[in-house]
Parts: structure tokens; sequence; C-alpha cells
């Protein structure tokens, strides 16, 4: 399995704090059957952005683990205006292992009117958005609605293992259910911090949905969507997701409704 989504370096955001822990959450992840892991240190207003810091740890890391995990880097990437204009000067800065897939997280508190116009914006550097963890948003879990206009604007969506699980609370798993079905969402990725805290989960994760929505959709968000992210090639045609154009046939027939009223 690939997991594009982990705070595995140590000592440089809300992650692990030594090397001894992001080891002990590697072997975690090694145990329940990933083979690869994107690390993705957080750029927000709290935790700055590092590059060749990340570098270093990721070499170290390997170093120690002697090739039983592929590492790559990554970024859990923030909407902020610093952020935003050094991306315009660096495109692939924050990206999936320097190629086209970007991670973006959502404030828990704003999601401003301009993020349409953001994300559209991203997609004509060559940038794929990946939207993370919908399902833990408070937003977008009173409007999930707001997916819509994203999904069909090209961007792709990623779910926490652990919400799967059950651990983030019935809201986010139901959510998560329901966006599997609806074939709204591409990835599931661990998000994993710490052993204590946030705990990699995505094999447990593999086997739910293997249960729920069988081994297929299971493989397509575990194992073939995380690839192809990881080495930068193009996903395969997705199954066919269900209400995203609802809102745009209701809107249809209320305008028709108006100019001729009802029949």
């Amino acid at each position: 399995m690939f997991d594009i989504h982990y705070h595995l370096l140590n000592g440089i955001d809300d992650g692990p704090r030594t090397q001894d822990e992001s080891l002990a959450l590697a072997e975690a992840s090694i145990k329940e059957g990933v083979t690869h892991i994107v690390a993705t240190p957080h750029s927000n207003h709290e935790f700055t952005f590092r590059p060749e810091v990340n570098r270093e740890l990721l070499a170290a890391l390997n170093a120690r683990l002697k090739g039983r995990l592929t590492l790559g880097l990554g970024c859990d990437f923030h909407l902020s205006y610093e952020n935003l204009e050094d991306l315009r000067r660096n495109h692939t800065k924050y990206t999936i292992n320097g190629k086209q897939f970007l991670l973006v997280e959502f404030s828990d508190s704003s999601i401003p009117a301009t993020t349409t116009d953001i994300l559209y914006e991203l997609q004509l550097m060559g940038l794929v958005p990946i939207i993370t963890h919908p399902e833990r948003n408070p937003i977008l879990v009173h409007k999930p609605e707001r997916l819509t206009e994203w999904l069909r604007g090209g961007c792709l969506v990623q779910v926490t293992a652990a919400s799967l699980t059950g651990r983030f609370g019935r809201r986010a798993k139901s959510m998560s259910f329901d966006l599997i079905e609806k074939n709204w969402v591409h990835f599931i990725a661990s998000d994993a911090h710490s052993m204590e805290g946030r705990p990699p989960a995505l094999g447990e994760a593999h086997q739910i949905v293997c249960a729920g929505f069988g081994k297929e959709t299971a493989d397509r968000l575990c194992i073939e969507n995380p690839g192809a992210a990881f080495r930068g090639e193009q996903l395969k045609v997705q199954p066919e997701p269900t209400g995203l154009y609802e809102e745009r046939q209701r809107e249809k027939r209320g305008f028709f409704k108006g100019i001729f009223g009802r029949s």
C-alpha cells in the first residue's frame, strides 16, 4: 500500500519528536502492509516548510530503515497568502515527489469564497489539488455539497484511514462512507502523527473498505491511485461519481419553471 499523507519526519511539526518515534511509526506501517510513504510536513502559519531539512531527515530515516520502505516527500499545504506566493515561484516545491499532485488542507475556521478560483489557478500551473480529509473539516462536514464544484473542476479527494475506523467520531465515519459510496474519494491515507495520538491505520482501513465496497475499490484507494500519485502518473479512469450534477439540474429545472410556470 501507498500512504501519501503522513507526518513521519521528526521535530519539524506536530508529528514525531524524535527519530526513534519516526521509526516506530514506520515499523507500524510496515507491519500493516505499507510499502511506500510520502512524508508530508505542514506548511502553515505555525510550521515552516524547509525542503533541505526535510531531505536530510528523510535520508537519515532511510539509512536506518535499510530499504524496507520506499520514502518520498510532499507537504500538507495550506492556502495561505505566503504559501501561494511561494508556490507561484516554484510550482513543485510542495508537491508529492516534485511531481504534479499537491495535498491541500483547508482551515477548520473558514474556507474563503475565493477557494474555487485558487484551486483553478493551481491547475493552470499544471498541478492536481488533492483536498485532504474533508470528513474532518467542520465546515465541509456541515456543507459537503461544497465539494461538488471542486470535484467537477478536476480536484481529487483524500479521506483519513482512521475516520473509517471511527477514531474521529461517528460523523467523520459516516461522511467517509458516504463519499466513498458516491465515488467522490480517490485516496485513503493515514495522516499519521504519532503512535500515541494518531497512529497509522491504513491496513485496517483497507480491510474495512474491502468489507463494505469490495477489494477492487479498496485497492484503488489504497494502492493504485496513491501509487500513481507517488510516481507522478495520471490516474486511471475512475468510477463515475454520483450526485455531482444534481445541483445544476435542480437549478436548471427551477429556471425553466420560473419562465414557463408549473405544468
